[in-house]
């Protein structure tokens, strides 16, 4: 997922990806754990995903707060 196609998503749907892609990244961990996981790569893939929503997230937030200021 790249920023800028996440940016022109409402906030509702980037809190869905949100979820989807926490609980992906749950299900990751757990085959890591269980020794069952084949794409060590996807887990940092997924971390930075979260990443890159929270941070979106958080920029409407502020920006939802300037505009009632």
């Amino acid at each position: 997922m790249k920023a800028k196609e996440l940016r022109d998503l409402p906030v509702e749907e980037l809190k869905t990806k949100l979820s989807e892609t926490k609980e992906e990244l749950f299900n990751l961990r757990f085959q890591n754990a269980t020794g069952q996981l084949d794409n060590y790569k996807r887990i940092g893939e997924l971390r930075k995903d979260v990443a890159r929503l929270k941070m979106l997230l958080r920029q409407h937030e502020i920006e939802e707060m300037a505009g009632n200021a």
